[in-house]
């Protein structure tokens, strides 16, 4: 870590802190024009083209437009609570990237002060990162409660359980970087991957939850289930327009680009080069790791568009299952394998080779495991099953059926009454 964070002129930490508004929002506008162009090519479609070159400034455009829109407050909503919950989901996406490093120690440009490409940095980054990124689930559970729409509650409800379970497993995947790292500093943890290689490779089982945690945790498909329209309208967000619709939405695109950027420092090198242009004298210095940095988070937002464009969405019972069944039960194990494995290394009894061998098996018997068939309930004897004993239409559990002598008596009883 270096020595130049909390000693900086005020100047300079200004100036860092805007850069890195600046490329968050420029970067979500061109996230939502690369989404629309490569669902598009994948759907045999053509997307955006006509506002500027390519289509680039069509998210420029819609941004403006929401902007513009009508505000509305619906009549049963709470004013205040309903005007700053989307600021609260918006603040915390931002503040996440004051650890995040972008590359080594340089030169400000027509100055002499030299300074690292990371607004600051502490000795618990990671956890300050998941600590941020959390307070963004209020911002969305009270924008569906303070719309007073019972489809925004159950949105924003479902929405905060599915972050909350999610956040959990991706916690868990990085406690193996911790352990293998042995610092929880964003920039140590890039400078440990400059003498140990890619945590990608090692941690792959990490590598792999993490992934699928943070596709989970930013509410994207195909665990975009708080925004299933067919059953909830809109999710947290159904009674929002114009700018108020607009901060969720960027809150959303940031924290896809958050995630990413993470999963670049803490697994693929950070800002470092590629294997390969690596050996080229001068890769790692001056303002080049900063492109190797936005190609690596790119091509992780890519995974993201790539997944909305190939699978559909899972059922909540079967998402919600998946989250702490498997991913929670096997990164608890996985990180007492870490464990053991540091211990080894520590004492010299384990070849990194090794480390490699016993990643695959895992990984290897994981995806065996997911190929089991789940045991089958027992049969439940059939039996007659009165819809409307309640006095309303009761649909029948599995292996039961409708009585239709009993329907006709309970109506027969109602019509008596």
């Amino acid at each position: 870590m270096s020595d130049l964070f909390g000693n900086e002129p005020w100047w300079v930490v200004i100036l860092k802190a805007l850069c890195v508004f600046v490329v968050l929002v420029v970067f979500t506008l061109f996230n939502i024009w690369f989404e629309r162009r490569v669902v598009a090519r994948m759907q045999h479609r053509v997307g955006p083209n006509v506002w500027g070159p390519f289509g680039l400034l069509q998210s420029l455009a819609d941004g403006v437009k929401l902007a513009l829109k009508e505000e509305i407050f619906p009549k049963h909503a709470h004013k205040v609570v309903y005007f700053v919950a989307p600021v609260i989901a918006t603040i915390p996406a931002f503040l996440a990237w004051a650890v995040i490093p972008f590359g080594p120690e340089v030169t400000i440009p027509f100055t002499d002060t030299r300074t690292p490409l990371q607004l600051t940095d502490m000795p618990v980054a990671v956890l300050y990162i998941l600590a941020i990124t959390s307070i963004g689930v209020y911002g969305i559970v009270l924008g569906g409660w303070a719309s007073g729409s019972t489809y925004a509650l159950l949105g924003g409800v479902r929405s905060s359980a599915q972050m909350i379970s999610y956040e959990v497993a991706m916690g868990l995947s990085l406690v193996a970087v911790f352990i293998y790292a042995g610092s929880m500093s964003t920039s140590e943890i890039v400078a440990a991957q400059a003498a140990d290689g890619w945590f990608a490779l090692p941690l792959l089982p990490s590598f792999i939850i993490y992934m699928i945690a943070m596709v989970g945790e930013t509410n994207r498909a195909p665990f975009d289930l708080p925004e299933a329209e067919g059953e909830l309208v809109g999710g947290f967000h159904t009674e929002y327009s114009s700018l108020k619709f607009a901060l969720f939405f960027l809150a959303e695109y940031i924290n896809m680009v958050t995630v990413s950027a993470l999963a670049t420092t803490l697994f693929l090198g950070g800002w470092r080069a590629p294997w390969g242009i690596s050996q080229i004298d001068g890769a790692n210095e001056g303002y080049w790791p900063v492109l190797w940095f936005l190609g690596k988070t790119l091509l992780f937002v890519f995974l993201f568009i790539w997944l909305r464009g190939s699978l559909p969405r899972m059922r909540y019972d079967q998402f919600m299952k998946f989250g702490w069944k498997v991913l929670i039960p096997v990164s608890l194990a996985w990180i007492v394998v870490v464990c053991v494995m540091r211990r080894l290394i520590t004492d010299g009894d384990l070849d990194p080779t090794m480390i490699l061998i016993i990643a695959g098996v895992v990984v290897a018997a994981l995806l065996v495991v997911q190929f089991i068939p789940e045991r089958r309930a027992p049969e439940v004897a059939e039996t007659e099953h009165d819809a409307f004993a309640g006095g309303f239409p009761v649909p029948p559990m599995p292996g039961r059926e409708p009585s239709p002598s009993g329907a006709s008596s309970s109506r027969t009883a109602e019509k008596e009454a």
